[in-house]
């Protein structure tokens, strides 16, 4: 207790002997900070080192391949596919941060040249109200949106190559609190603030809206590619000058004594005209972008900078996503801080635009995000590419198909598919997926799997099996085994082959705990609750946050609907789990989230053309109806429950 006084220590000391709470003015004396002269504190933040070793509950969980799209067509030299990954981006980045999984594995980690993000401080009913009321509330709020977004910063400076560049886009009510922690976590960093000239925003009674915030932070040596301006603005050209080494203009008043060290030349040949030695100026030395974008045209031409677009996008851009940025805004980004064939993240996918510029600019991309809605709309704007608009020129459409790329899933998966993998890659995906090492250990007999990092052996059920895991099985495996066994065995089995309801079953000293497929928790086991991501049922809720905890497999809802004479049709909608709250079903069409539509389906990819949320249906008598217009003959539909789970149908229309 260096610092302290006498008086100060005899003061302590009484105080805990009489039980009593020290004053907050001593927390510093005590407990000194050492990390660095200032940071942000708030309730329930994490040290760095806890949540690299998944004490947060969160860890990193399988990649699954959902589909290969353009992977005969659009190659690579080498093996890579760009990623649109359906999850929790706390646990892909962990994903990636670990580097084990086989998909990724020493093709991502330290080789990420530029990070964007655009992390969902607001949304769609941000710019919505009755009487002018603000109608806009964020899930996680203060310091739970601090931490949330804290812990993918982390993550993201551990994946960024030593030369990368990370950009977070944000507005008022948050990016002062985030600025901090920035600064906390990539320490000397700080590149430039950034101020998006983005349009009017709404109306208000003090200084409405119309612009927001990019933080931009780069390691060192990193990639710069200086954007440039149109040329030199009216303020220098309009005060040009000439002496006999050329045109110039003054950066000041020159010095009483005729110094010229202000000068700043533009133009070396004096026999030019003004005129002349301009234009000579702006295409031979055209100045760098400064850290004001504007996205308008008229008052971009203020700054003599090229406009980078504003929240009211053309008609051929625009994919229907409340957040939807400008395809220019990350043009300029993606050309500034990357090179051609450079790896670009966005772990906030939202309308995909990062995803589809990189793309556009021949550099490899991943991007991920939690929502089905985001999914399946960067889908889309990937599988139908070529009828966008083209980057260097507005007027016509880019025409070229997307390189090959895979939808995955991280911490949801089919169990379907997995059902289908052979019995050593069943094994393989289950082991990873409950923290197992691979261990081949055989006794009397009996063949163990795995072994966990308590070092108690884990056994994977036969998921083919005729047989059920019973009482009978663990009596023959404990006789067999007698005190070899130990005091814990894990069995991991598909839930509906385990015969017991509990979590483990005791025979003398020895516990067998059954991992279950879809895994219910193990309080002893995991720090945690396994939480499933929850899909919205409105628009209004698109961007809440969510951190999934764990992993889960999807288990198809129950549908009963139609399609006919262009009205479609809801009558039934169960999902297969239980309302925990209540300990009973759900009733029917209370787990609807949305249902995504292709309402042209060509019979091979699946390409979003309508989404509807639960409350966007007209509810008639029990029965969800909605008008398609302008269907072709054949209507592929996914219906989504509120926990990610999807049932698909098509129908075909006469």
């Amino acid at each position: 207790m260096k610092g302290l006084t006498e008086k100060e220590r005899e003061f302590i000391i009484e105080r805990l002997q009489a039980g009593e709470t020290i004053p907050d003015d001593f927390k510093e004396k005590l407990f000194p900070v050492t990390q660095k002269e200032y940071e942000l504190r708030y309730a329930g933040k994490m040290r760095k080192e806890d949540l690299l070793a998944d004490k947060d509950g969160t860890f990193a969980v399988p990649l699954q391949v959902e589909k290969i799209y353009n992977g005969k067509r659009k190659k690579y030299k080498d093996d890579w596919r760009n990623m649109i990954v359906f999850g929790d981006n706390l646990q892909f980045l962990k994903t990636i941060y670990k580097n084990e999984d086989p998909l990724i594995k020493d093709k991502v980690k330290s080789k990420v040249k530029l990070i964007y993000i655009d992390p969902p401080f607001a949304t769609d009913s941000d710019f919505e109200g009755i009487d002018g009321q603000k109608a806009y509330s964020d899930k996680a709020k203060d310091s739970d949106f601090i931490e949330y977004l804290r812990k993918r910063l982390i993550l993201a400076k551990e994946i960024l190559a030593n030369d990368g560049s990370i950009y977070v886009h944000l507005d008022a009510k948050k990016s002062h609190y985030i600025k901090v922690i920035l600064d906390e976590i990539f320490s000397d960093f700080f590149c430039i603030e950034i101020i998006w000239v983005c349009g009017l925003m709404g109306s208000g009674k003090i200084f409405p809206k119309a612009h927001e915030t990019i933080f931009c932070y780069k390691k060192v040596n990193s990639i710069f590619n200086p954007p440039p301006r149109i040329g030199y603005s009216k303020r220098i050209t309009n005060a040009l000058v000439k002496d006999k080494n050329g045109w110039y203009y003054t950066r000041g008043k020159e010095s009483s004594g005729g110094s010229t060290y202000l000068k700043t030349y533009i133009c070396t040949d004096p026999t030019l005209s003004k005129e002349e030695a301009i234009k000579s100026a702006n295409s031979n030395r055209p100045q760098t972008a400064w850290d004001v974008w504007m996205g308008k045209e008229d008052l971009a031409n203020e700054f003599n900078d090229f406009p980078v677009g504003t929240y009211a996008y053309t008609e051929i851009e625009n994919v229907g996503y409340p957040t939807q940025k400008p395809e220019f805004l990350l043009k300029r980004i993606i050309e500034a801080s990357s090179n051609e064939d450079d790896i670009v993240l966005d772990f906030f996918a939202g309308s995909g635009t990062t995803a589809a510029v990189a793309e556009k600019l021949n550099r490899r991309w991943i991007t991920c995000d939690i929502g089905k809605f985001s999914f399946y709309t960067v889908q889309k704007r990937l599988l139908t590419i070529q009828d966008s608009k083209n980057l260097e020129n507005s007027k016509k459409k880019y025409s070229k198909e997307a390189k090959t790329f895979v939808t995955v899933n991280t911490g949801m998966y089919d169990l379907a598919k997995m059902k289908e993998l052979d019995r050593g890659k069943y094994i393989e995906f289950v082991l990873e997926l409950f923290e197992v090492a691979p261990k081949k250990l055989k006794k009397k007999g009996f063949e163990f799997q795995g072994e966990r990092k308590d070092g108690y052996p884990v056994l994977v059920w036969e998921y083919s099996s005729e047989h059920n895991l019973d009482e009978e099985f663990l009596e023959s495996l404990y006789k067999a085994l007698g005190k070899s066994i130990g005091s814990r065995v894990y069995i991991i089995a598909p839930i509906n082959a385990v015969d017991f309801i509990g979590d483990y079953h005791q025979i003398e000293n020895t516990r067998f705990y059954f991992l279950k497929i879809p895994y219910q928790v193990i309080q002893e086991l995991h720090n945690s609750k396994f939480e499933k991501i929850h899909q919205p049922r409105s628009k209004r809720n698109l961007n809440d946050l969510e951190n999934a905890v764990g992993f889960h497999f999807g288990l198809p809802p129950e549908v009963k609907s139609s399609f006919k004479k262009g009205v479609f049709a809801i009558k039934e909608f169960k999902s297969n789990f239980k309302d925990e709250a209540k300990g009973n079903d759900f009733e029917n069409l209370e787990t609807l989230s949305m249902v995504v539509i292709d309402s042209n389906y060509d019979g091979t990819d699946f390409k979003m053309t309508d989404c509807y949320f639960s409350d966007e249906f007209t509810n008639i008598d029990g029965v969800l109806t909605k008008k398609i217009e302008n269907s072709g003959k054949s209507v592929f539909v996914i219906y989504i429950d509120i926990f990610g789970n999807e049932a698909k149908e098509v129908f075909n229309i006469k």
